[in-house]
């Protein structure tokens, strides 16, 4: 039986957003902090010596901050015909959101929320479950519908002061 699921996860059409084993994958990221509205929040991106993306940082109230974030922007791929997004991560027991847009130039993004255990683990996300957003509200938008993508990212941003620490290894689509 196991190995039947292992042939049909391995089987299945796979889109590889993310590997942090390859170093020079840091350069694609980019980290925007509430500073863009006179917050005080910090937030790194950097390689852990295990080959692994590291989110960290400290979120600030102050000045109506609250949010950090990390993105990567690339050229609009089609990705019709794939349904879900895996990220295998390690985080903090903190919430998160992980965030992805049509087209870099779009005002809204659609999110996931979603929470760490504290272990390694893989999250699945359906993609048409991520509903859109804008600084902090809904727009009146449908949920996201699986044809282009153009940014990947995530943010942390949970109504209060924290340290927090997200480790990513992988984040692709099947």
């Amino acid at each position: 039986m196991l190995y039947f699921i292992l042939f049909m996860l391995l089987s299945e059409p796979q889109q590889l957003l993310a590997d942090f084993s390859n170093p020079s994958e840091l350069n694609n990221w980019t980290v925007v902090n509430d500073g863009v509205m006179g917050g005080k929040s910090n937030g790194q991106f950097e390689l852990t010596q295990e080959g692994n993306a590291l989110f960290s940082g400290d979120v600030s109230l102050q000045n109506y901050g609250g949010f950090t974030s990390v993105r990567s922007s690339f050229k609009s791929k089609p990705i019709k015909g794939l349904k879900k997004v895996f990220i295998k991560l390690k985080g903090d027991k903190k919430n998160y959101q992980f965030r992805i847009k049509s087209e870099v130039e779009d005002k809204h993004s659609y999110k996931y929320e979603f929470s760490t255990t504290g272990e390694w683990e893989v999250i699945e996300i359906d993609l048409i479950n991520m509903t859109p957003t804008y600084r902090g509200y809904r727009p009146n938008l449908p949920n996201y519908q699986p044809e282009y993508l153009s940014q990947i990212g995530f943010l942390i941003a949970n109504k209060k002061e924290e340290s927090f620490q997200l480790e990513i290894s992988q984040i692709w689509l099947q």
